[in-house]
């Protein structure tokens, strides 16, 4: 069994319950990041949320609503997404003390229209892809930098060339040891090796 960290913003705090309530809760570290952690050296800070919130999880899921993306915004607190961007960002970061966890993002149902475009056919190939809209205005970049990761080759990104991991909430539910173990598998894949997480900024 892997230990989890859920990333989520508060307003899909129902769905964090959710899985709480309804699975082993040894599954779920029932944690979050709550405080601003005041120090310009990223690697401390990325230590800090290791250490404090993260520990002994090797999974990280992600759960991508309708106010969890790069682009959501200021407000007079400053960064909308501060936390779940520095949960990210400490699940991503292979540092002194920590091994990377794998990232699992799963859909929330609200999100599926704007993630989940249906397939296009393809001129380079003349096969047919899904077409996944990731990008700052669904998710946060370090999910996007590593579900299409660059550098690539060819004209669609295969499950074996995308260290995150992405499913809808549904079928998260039907078979959620499955997808976890996907996520948790990416760790000691050859794609660690391009990773991006920028801890600084």
């Amino acid at each position: 069994m892997r230990k989890c960290f859920i990333s989520f913003k508060k307003e899909d705090r129902y769905y964090k319950n959710y899985l709480v309530d309804n699975f082993d809760k040894d599954y779920f570290i029932d944690k979050s990041l709550d405080e601003v952690i005041d120090s310009d050296d990223g690697d401390y800070v990325m230590q800090v949320i290791r250490e404090k919130y993260l520990r002994d999880s090797t999974v990280t899921i992600f759960l991508i609503g309708s106010h969890s993306s790069e682009n959501e915004g200021s407000d007079y607190l400053g960064d909308k997404n501060y936390f779940i961007k520095r949960e990210l960002r400490a699940s991503l970061h292979n540092g002194k003390g920590n091994t990377r966890n794998g990232v699992l993002g799963v859909v929330l149902p609200e999100m599926y229209s704007k993630i989940y475009k249906g397939s296009y056919s393809c001129v380079q190939c003349n096969g047919s892809h899904n077409y996944v809209d990731i990008n700052d205005t669904t998710v946060i970049r370090e999910f996007s930098y590593n579900y299409y990761v660059e550098p690539h080759e060819g004209c669609a990104w295969s499950e074996d060339e995308r260290y995150c991991v992405l499913v809808k909430w549904d079928d998260f539910l039907k078979d959620m040891e499955y997808y976890i173990e996907q996520a948790f598998d990416k760790r000691s894949s050859p794609l660690v090796d391009k990773v991006r997480v920028n801890i600084k900024r």
